[in-house]
């Protein structure tokens, strides 16, 4: 008994060292988000600052804008999300529940895109919105963002959906569900922790997505998202510190929200999607 509670406490101990120094650097930001510029530098890795200076979250919201790139981080986000989850569902439906010739192609072909580096996809992409006359615009940036292969939401689907009973499919048919009202009546709700799990990774990896909005926002920075913002604390020959650690821990709040609310949905989704 005594073994055990030792190994306990050693394993306890173990995580909570490990556990802090992932948290760190999260206060350490926090921590510099209310210093002034000198105590960043001379405070040296002390998450205790001398003053709270709460003025540098003010001066961040009103004076750089950060006001107008949440709200634009936002739209832009929730509305990739929305695309993202509506092609990865409707993919991975119809890959999932039917067999038809040219389905290994078809799943051959999002693999490789998804090798495809940022820098070589974003040149057709700006020619196309270019073309479409969406390229300075909000519609277009959330296109583009929701517009690669996301191979692992559009499997993660397959996956759910293939294990589905046909009876409950049928049973939808025989009731005179065509292929939409099954799909959104019958199956989409079925796969809501897959649904938590695909949001909460485009959610992260739009929401923090630089390449992209900087590139269709260049000429009109009101249309900046809060990773491009970040720029506005970064001048030709200064840096403001304290502004730019007091917007990463703004930018930050987000992101976190949605993990803690979405996490159990989220652990759901990957623990199903390797069982099965």
């Amino acid at each position: 008994m005594t073994r055990s509670r030792t190994a306990g406490w050693v394993q306890f101990a173990v995580l909570a060292v490990l556990a802090l120094a992932w948290v760190y650097p999260l206060l350490w930001i926090f921590a510099a988000s209310l210093k002034d510029d000198a105590s960043i530098f001379t405070d040296g890795l002390s998450l205790i600052p001398d003053q709270w200076n709460w003025q540098n979250y003010v001066d961040a919201w009103q004076t750089a804008g950060f006001a107008r790139y949440t709200l634009n981080s936002l739209v832009v986000t929730i509305g990739s999300v929305v695309v993202v989850i509506l092609r990865c569902a409707t993919a991975g439906y119809v890959i999932g529940r039917y067999r038809f010739r040219g389905r290994r192609v078809v799943l051959g072909v999002l693999l490789a895109a998804s090798f495809i580096p940022t820098g070589l996809a974003i040149i057709p992409v700006v020619r196309l919105s270019t073309e479409l006359g969406i390229l300075d615009s909000t519609l277009g940036l959330i296109l583009a963002l929701s517009a690669g292969g996301n191979v692992a939401g559009v499997l993660l689907y397959t996956g759910f959906f293939a294990q589905i009973p046909d009876e409950l499919e049928q049973a939808a048919h025989m009731d005179g569900a065509g292929f939409l009202r099954t799909f959104f009546s019958v199956m989409l709700p079925l796969s809501g922790p897959i649904t938590a799990t695909v949001a909460v990774v485009t959610f992260i990896g739009t929401w923090s997505n630089f390449f992209v909005p900087l590139v269709f926002t260049f000429s009109d920075p009101d249309r900046r998202t809060l990773a491009v913002g970040m720029l506005a604390f970064q001048g030709t020959n200064s840096t403001d510190w304290t502004g730019l650690a007091a917007g990463a821990t703004m930018s930050l709040v987000p992101v976190l929200l949605v993990f803690v609310l979405l996490q159990r949905y989220f652990v759901e989704g990957i623990a199903g999607a390797v069982k099965n």
